[in-house]
């Protein structure tokens, strides 16, 4: 019996590392993501001491959009997901990212880290979002962001909802991330506005 260890080991061995490990479901085709319309110019400085200054956080969200997949309000008591779609990375990061593109190129104002904003007095933008999906009723891409805008040198908090809808002829992953983000840069566009006012 133990002689025939070895030759065991060996066949083990020569077994392809995928028929042994398994890694949860097969992965999609191609991961979603998404980009800013409004993009700021490369090679241009920026420097807090020229510009208004703000932080923008990283929005929470509900169980339903705390993972990578595109969630589908299929009625007001149940949520699907699109087949094959995920995002490359959580929505809440991606929509943080639109946002700070689009207040950087709109608003012509820095946008800091948390760390950074310690050196520089800067507004704060935090909030919710709360829907960041497809209404199956509607057949609309659905974004809408609570936000809470703590502006530099004040301590009260202003708040304001932004909401974007934009049609989806098919449920599918690309037409869904396309949709999606037009509806991002639309309220992305929104606040941008939002915050630069009132500087």
């Amino acid at each position: 019996m133990t002689a025939t260890l070895p030759a065991l080991f060996a066949t083990l061995a020569a077994l392809p590392l995928a028929s042994c490990l398994s890694f949860g479901g097969k992965p999609p085709k191609q991961l979603l993501t998404l980009a800013a319309t409004a993009q700021p110019q490369p090679g241009v400085d920026q420097t807090s001491s020229a510009a208004s200054a703000i932080v923008i956080q990283v929005p929470a969200v509900p169980q339903a959009l705390a993972n990578t997949r595109v969630p589908v309000q299929e009625s007001d008591v149940a949520i699907a997901y699109v087949k094959d779609a995920q995002w490359a990375e959580p929505p809440a990061r991606l929509f943080a990212r639109v946002l700070a593109d689009t207040v950087t190129a709109r608003a012509k104002m820095v946008v800091l880290s948390p760390a950074q904003s310690f050196e520089a007095p800067s507004a704060d933008l935090a909030g919710e979002l709360r829907a960041f999906g497809v209404d199956a009723a509607q057949r609309q891409a659905v974004v809408i962001y609570d936000a809470a805008l703590t502006r530099a040198g004040r301590t009260t908090v202003e708040k304001r909802r932004f909401e974007a809808r934009t049609p989806v002829a098919v449920i599918e992953g690309p037409q869904v991330a396309a949709a999606l983000g037009q509806s991002a840069n639309q309220v992305a566009a929104q606040v941008s506005d939002w915050v630069a006012s009132g500087r």
